[in-house]
């Protein structure tokens, strides 16, 4: 490592502002930058801005876009990548960077002329027929950090087997420093960046509107949209707009600021995000607030009910609409025979079990919306039907035009069931009321554990190791009658071992007597450790306080590793 950090420190044409960071940063940090390479986790490539190989920087993103065109030229003779990128610092410059390393070896690009929404990325890989696409995003991860997304031909991110490929690519590169690129104006002079814009946002927009199950229902509800100061603010304006909604943006929310400075976290999932979209819901007496996280793929809503907002969790958003498609199209006559609902081994049962209630077939795949896009794929010259797909973490696809998460399709349906349900004299919230009393009272929490650096990382490590090694046998008074270790990729159910069908992930799951269950699993883009804990109870209440003596056992086991 000592030989790496001097290379770099001694390398003349280093980026002046790395080769600032570099020089003032003290012993620790010149560890935590260079004690490993990034890594491709469930969203891509994602960590801090600044010089070292576990940060983001024009080397680190030269290396990986080398890796991925040399991947690119194994597909076919002359390969095409659709590039967008969001509202972080330094997105648009590794954007251009990217198209730049990708030009050298003879790729065209196809890059967004400014800040794009991420399903809009994979929205336009297939429809312009690119053999692949790049993102420059790091979600809803702090302000210090930006991050790398490929996808594939079908505008899905490269599941395990493709993408270890490229990674083999990006490790057998030696020297960063030696990667050749192409300027971005002789790029373009010479034909192989090809700039994309408005066209292509009119057409996106027109293929979600088309998911609408009722596109002529009278509009009376008010709606307070916030992108979060992302990627989302015209696009998703425009989109609601366009159907007919009456929409109050949040101005202050709608500037591209990468600092996000109005917010603590730009995150949908956490309540404080939405603060000054409830702000606003008060003053225009909104019924709906929708919010999108800056790369435009999550979608948090928040109801009003009894003259207060109710921020709605990702598997109860995704329950509802689940239950709003199946039953407008049982009652249009166009429910499929055969149809399949996607989510993952961490999201609620709670859909599963409205969707196993219409009929429909419910497959759960790993962490990572690549492995839904993966499996519309599967099915795309099949009998099966794509219904629906969904993730806990607040990411929902209607229709598999894009092969990701799509706020801008799902704050669509959200806000057309809101309105049905207003039409009803009901709230998003009286409805999910009934679907309790209907189909069980699920309830789920999702603890997450920051351990960050290389310290934080062996911690996740030993915590995972010893579960696996000492299973345990109770938690919460109730025993454990099953477990799942997607690692080895084995199951065991009453002392019988069976295989799982998944690829391999090191992610435990823990099954208990009473339908309970809980999931450990470390992010793949952000230092953390998670928890998922669910369980479905009597009444809400019971399940509140089911979820929450899991939640104290399992803490207090890891507590003591």
């Amino acid at each position: 490592m000592e030989k790496i950090i001097e290379k770099w420190k001694s390398y003349n044409e280093l980026d002046k502002d790395l080769k600032e960071s570099l020089e003032n940063m003290d012993n620790e940090a010149l560890q935590d930058a260079f004690y490993k390479d990034l890594e491709f986790g469930t969203g891509g490539m994602r960590g801090k801005i600044g010089p070292g190989t576990n940060r983001m920087n024009i080397y680190t993103i030269r290396k990986a876009n080398l890796g991925f065109a040399q991947y690119l030229l194994t597909q076919t003779e002359s390969p095409s990548v659709v590039i967008a990128h969001d509202n972080r610092h330094k997105s648009k410059e590794f954007a251009k960077e990217s198209a730049c390393v990708l030009a050298k070896q003879g790729i065209h690009v196809y890059l967004f002329d400014g800040l794009r929404p991420t399903p809009e990325l994979s929205f336009a890989v297939r429809e312009l027929d690119a053999t692949g696409g790049i993102v420059v995003t790091a979600s809803h991860n702090p302000p210090e950090y930006n991050g790398y997304k490929i996808y594939d031909q079908d505008g899905c991110q490269l599941v395990p087997k493709y993408a270890d490929q490229v990674i083999d690519n990006v490790n057998n590169i030696d020297d960063v420093f030696a990667i050749e690129t192409m300027s971005f104006d002789t790029a373009r002079n010479n034909g192989l960046v090809t700039m994309i814009g408005e066209q292509m946002d009119q057409a996106y927009i027109k293929r979600v509107l088309g998911i609408q199950l009722n596109p002529s229902m009278k509009k009376s509800i008010k709606i307070v949209f916030t992108p979060l100061h992302g990627t989302s603010a015209q696009i998703g304006v425009d989109t609601l707009r366009a159907a007919g909604y009456d929409v109050y943006p949040v101005d202050e929310q709608m500037i591209p600021d990468p600092d996000f400075t109005t917010v603590d976290s730009p995150n949908p999932e956490n309540k404080e995000a939405f603060d000054m979209a409830i702000q606003k819901g008060h003053e225009v007496d909104a019924d709906l607030l929708i919010a999108t996280d800056p790369d435009a793929d999550r979608l948090g809503v928040a109801v009003k009910h009894n003259e207060e907002y109710q921020l709605l969790t990702g598997n109860q958003t995704g329950a509802i609409l689940v239950h709003y498609i199946l039953k407008k199209r049982q009652e249009a006559g166009t429910l499929p025979d055969k149809g399949m609902v996607y989510n993952t081994i961490v999201t609620s049962e709670f859909g599963a079990t409205i969707a196993k209630a219409f009929g429909m077939e419910v497959k759960s795949t790993l962490t990572g919306f690549k492995f839904i896009g993966e499996q519309a794929k599967l099915i795309e010259d099949a009998d099966y039907e794509f219904v629906f797909g969904y993730e806990e973490s607040y990411g929902y696809v209607i229709k598999d035009f894009v092969r990701d998460k799509d706020s801008i399709q799902a704050l669509l349906l959200a806000s057309e069931v809101a309105q049905a349900k207003a039409l009803e004299g009901k709230t998003l919230y009286d409805y999910l009321l009934e679907l309790y009393d209907e189909y069980g009272y699920f309830y789920e929490d999702l603890v997450n554990i920051r351990l960050e650096g290389k310290s934080g990382e062996e911690r996740i490590k030993k915590i995972l190791s010893t579960f696996r090694k000492d299973k345990p046998e109770q938690i919460a008074g109730k025993d454990v009658i099953r477990h799942e270790d997607y690692h080895t990729q084995k199951g065991v159910k009453n002392g019988q071992e069976y295989t799982l069908e998944l690829p391999q992930s090191n992610v435990l799951k823990f099954f208990l007597d009473d339908g309970s269950w809980f999931v450990l699993r470390p992010s793949g883009t952000e230092p953390k450790l998670k928890i998922y804990i669910g369980v479905v109870g009597n009444n809400l209440e019971h399940a509140r306080t089911l979820n929450g003596e899991i939640k104290t056992d399992v803490l207090s086991l890891i507590n003591n590793i």
